[in-house]
């Protein structure tokens, strides 16, 4: 019997959504500078993406939309990075994260890998396709299947045992 799991759809006006939003940006803000200290760590690990998944799956697409769209901005803002080329790419593809995440969790009502999996699977696969729309090039927009994997990974695994962790609160 799998214990009880507390998922939330927080509205624009409760208080909450911009407190729990500023929160994950903040991980967003921290976790890829720590990833960016290794060779191609951004593009390897995929840290942008990572705060955004646990947002819009554990408190809703508004949540996870503003951790979406703030995050890569203040990371453009403050360090440069993602590169303005890559931003629009990145803002698609975390838009995606946020909506997916939050559509399988209202749906599955739990945490579980194979939903875990299909949202990682959904943003990337139709994130690639916007991307190689607006870059024009096919071999620079699937890079997250080349070499994200471990950042896919860690989205999955590490995503899942987040959420289990804060799944009573």
């Amino acid at each position: 019997m799998e214990k009880s799991v507390k998922l939330y759809s927080l509205s624009f006006s409760n208080v909450k959504t911009y407190l729990f939003a500023l929160l994950f940006v903040a991980g967003n803000i921290a976790l890829p500078q720590l990833c960016h200290v290794v060779p191609l760590g951004g593009p390897t690990l995929l840290p942008i993406y990572f705060f955004t998944l646990i947002a819009a799956y554990k408190f809703g697409f508004r949540v996870g939309l503003l951790t979406a769209l703030v995050s890569p901005m203040i990371n453009h803002l403050l360090f440069g990075m993602p590169a303005a080329a890559a931003l629009a790419a990145i803002l698609v593809k975390s838009s995606l994260l946020a909506g997916a995440a939050a559509l399988a969790a209202r749906h599955t009502k739990s945490i579980s890998l194979m939903a875990l999996l299909g949202v990682i699977l959904a943003y990337q696969v139709v994130g690639t396709a916007f991307e190689w729309a607006l870059c024009g090039n096919f071999f620079t927009a699937v890079q997250d299947f080349r070499i994200g994997v471990p950042g896919m990974l860690i989205q999955w695994f590490g995503g899942y045992a987040l959420l289990k962790a804060i799944s009573k609160y």
